[in-house]
């Protein structure tokens, strides 16, 4: 197997009163595809959060690339972050930008990189994610629901990360557009080398381009693994979400 990525163990979260996670604890490996699932409530997005790093965990440990990011100066933090990109569920397009200026923002902020190289690269970062040339020109207002989550993507991968975080990636998509979606995240996966940690409810996407995930409920992680492994576990919360009858399995 490969080398792990990240690795949160015995994360408790608490919100005031309010227990989200009672002890989780989830491996990820080097150039797979890896799922958050839950229902809503179940703390899939928190844990998200947590692993970029924008929400911090009452106990517990998190270990990305070999580093435990609670204990990380300011620069380790922000050289960290240089090395994942983030699609959030709604894209986070900024408005007033066009898609082209989005993108381009990143290296700008990040390198020294000249003018006509920056363009280039956005240019190259457009294509990949299977945008046509003229968007790079348009505003997120005039883009459809795919072609933001499309555009958002470009930006995660402008810097070349190792990493890459989805936040609900297919949600908003009509299915043609959520599997042509999910098609593109395991072309980029394996075009790129890329480590891939989604949250999803779709199912559809598990069936189809995870490979290892972690089912998320009562605060725990209910199951991690395979599809085949997830569903030999007997659990009511597991049979209600892949209703294992349908799938010849007997609980």
């Amino acid at each position: 197997m490969n080398p792990i990525v990240i690795e949160a163990h015995n994360i408790v979260t608490m919100f005031g009163d309010n227990l989200i996670h009672d002890s989780i604890s989830c491996t990820i490996h080097e150039n797979e595809i890896y799922a958050l699932l839950g229902g809503s409530g179940s703390g899939k997005s928190t844990l998200l959060r947590e692993m970029i790093m924008l929400q911090t965990p009452k106990s517990g440990s998190i270990h990305i690339f070999g580093k435990d990011i609670a204990n990380l100066s300011l620069s380790e933090a922000q050289n960290l972050r240089q090395q994942w990109g983030v699609l959030f569920q709604s894209g986070a397009l900024y408005s007033s930008l066009t898609v082209g200026e989005n993108i381009a923002l990143l290296y700008k902020e990040y390198t020294e990189l000249p003018p006509n190289l920056i363009r280039e690269l956005v240019k190259l970062k457009i294509d990949v994610v299977g945008l046509p040339p003229h968007s790079i020109h348009l505003y997120p207002s005039q883009l459809s629901g795919g072609m933001v989550k499309r555009a958002a993507l470009a930006r995660a991968l402008a810097l070349d990360p190792k990493l890459l975080f989805l936040d609900e990636p297919t949600s908003g998509l009509d299915p043609l557009g959520s599997r042509q979606f999910d098609a593109l995240i395991k072309q980029l996966r394996d075009l790129l080398g890329l480590t891939v940690v989604m949250v999803t409810h779709d199912l559809d996407t598990i069936h189809n381009i995870v490979d290892r995930f972690a089912l998320l409920g009562e605060k725990k992680v209910l199951a991690q693994g395979s599809l085949d492994e997830v569903l030999a576990v007997d659990h009511p919360i597991i049979d209600y979400f892949f209703q294992k009858e349908a799938h010849g399995i007997q609980g």
